[in-house]
C-alpha cells in the first residue's frame, strides 16, 4: 500500500456531514485520526425533503419543504500534547423551498444564502498517538478514545421579522465523547454528546426563545471491502431540548430517531469520494425528514 494512498483514505473520508440542521448530522468515523500536518478541503451537496426546518420551534404546521444545499469545509490534522487531533470549519449555502400552513393559512415561501458556520476541534486521548506521515504507516488503530467540542455560530441569514430563517440567530455549544473499535474490517463506533443553546432574542420581533440542553446519542458500525471502500450504517438518537418563548411553558422536547447509510471510496493519493443517505425513524418534532449527501474530499 503506498504511503500517499493510506493517508488519503484515513483522513478524507472523516469529516462529518453537513450541519445546516443544528445537530442532526448523523455521522460516521469521527474519531479516525490521521498523520500531523494533513489538510483536507471538502465540497458536499446534500439535498434533503420533507419536514425541514432549521429552527422547529416555529408556529407552521403541515411544512414541507425541498432544500438544496452546498458546504464547503476545511479539515487540518494536529498534534497536541503528544496526541492526535483535529480542526474543522464549515461553512454552508443553502436554497430552499417551503409550503405550509400559517395560522391555518398556507403560504410559501423560498430562501437562499449562507447558513450558520460551524467550528470543531478534536482530540483523541487514547490510542492515537499524534504522528508523522512516515510514521503514520505503520500506525495500526485499534481502540480509539476522543473528545470533540462544536461550536455554531449566529452568523448565517437571519430575519427577525420572518418565520422561516436559515441562521439561527443564537450561539450553539456542543461537547462530544467518542469511543471507536476497530474488529479486522470492521469499525465499531459510539458517540455521547449535548447541545447547549444561548437564547434567541429576535424571534418573530422581539419575543426571546430559550431552549434545554438536548443529549445526542450515535452508534456506527463500518465495513471495509477490498478495492478501497467502505460501507457504514448508523443510528442517532436525540432526547431533550425542551423549548419556550418568553419564559412561558417548556414544550416540544425531542425523543427521534435517524438512520443512514455511508459508502466510501478513495478515488486516488488524494481524492476521495462519499454519499450518503439519512432519514427518521421516530419523530416527535422536525424529524420527518430524508437527506441524500454526495462529498468531494482533496487531501493534501
Amino acid at each position: 500500500m503506498r504511503v500517499t494512498w493510506r493517508v488519503a483514505l484515513l483522513t478524507a473520508l472523516h469529516l462529518t456531514m453537513p450541519v445546516g440542521l443544528a445537530g442532526q448530522d448523523v455521522a460516521p468515523r469521527v474519531y479516525t485520526p490521521a498523520p500531523v500536518g494533513v489538510n483536507v478541503i471538502s465540497l458536499v451537496y446534500a439535498f434533503s425533503t420533507g419536514r425541514v426546518l432549521f429552527d422547529k420551534t416555529i408556529p407552521v404546521e403541515n411544512v414541507d419543504g425541498d432544500i438544496h444545499s452546498i458546504t464547503g469545509a476545511y479539515s487540518r490534522s494536529i498534534g497536541v500534547l503528544g496526541m492526535a487531533g483535529r480542526v474543522d470549519f464549515v461553512l454552508p449555502f443553502v436554497s430552499g423551498d417551503w409550503q405550509g400552513d400559517v395560522q391555518r393559512t398556507g403560504t410559501t415561501t423560498s430562501r437562499t444564502g449562507f447558513g450558520d458556520p460551524v467550528a470543531r476541534f478534536a482530540l483523541f486521548f487514547f490510542g492515537a498517538p499524534s504522528l508523522s506521515r512516515t510514521e503514520f504507516v505503520q500506525f495500526k488503530p485499534k481502540t480509539i478514545v476522543g473528545a470533540t467540542l462544536r461550536l455554531r455560530m449566529p452568523l448565517g441569514q437571519y430575519d427577525p421579522n420572518r418565520l422561516i430563517n436559515l441562521g439561527s440567530n443564537r450561539w450553539m455549544l456542543s461537547p462530544q465523547v467518542g469511543v471507536s473499535q476497530v474488529l479486522g474490517r470492521f469499525l465499531l463506533e459510539g458517540y455521547a454528546g449535548v447541545w447547549f443553546f444561548t437564547d434567541n432574542t429576535a424571534l418573530l420581533g422581539a419575543s426571546t426563545l430559550s431552549q434545554d440542553p438536548l443529549f445526542v446519542f450515535q452508534v456506527h458500525a463500518a465495513y471495509f471491502f477490498r478495492r478501497n471502500t467502505w460501507l457504514a450504517f448508523s443510528s442517532r438518537q436525540s432526547l431533550g431540548g425542551a423549548t419556550s418563548v418568553n419564559g412561558g411553558e417548556a414544550v416540544n422536547p425531542e425523543a427521534n430517531n435517524r438512520i443512514g447509510f455511508t459508502l466510501g471510496l478513495a478515488v486516488s493519493a488524494k481524492h476521495s469520494l462519499k454519499v450518503a443517505a439519512t432519514t427518521g425513524v421516530t419523530n416527535t418534532i422536525g424529524n420527518d425528514y430524508d437527506t441524500l449527501y454526495a462529498t468531494w474530499h482533496v487531501a493534501f
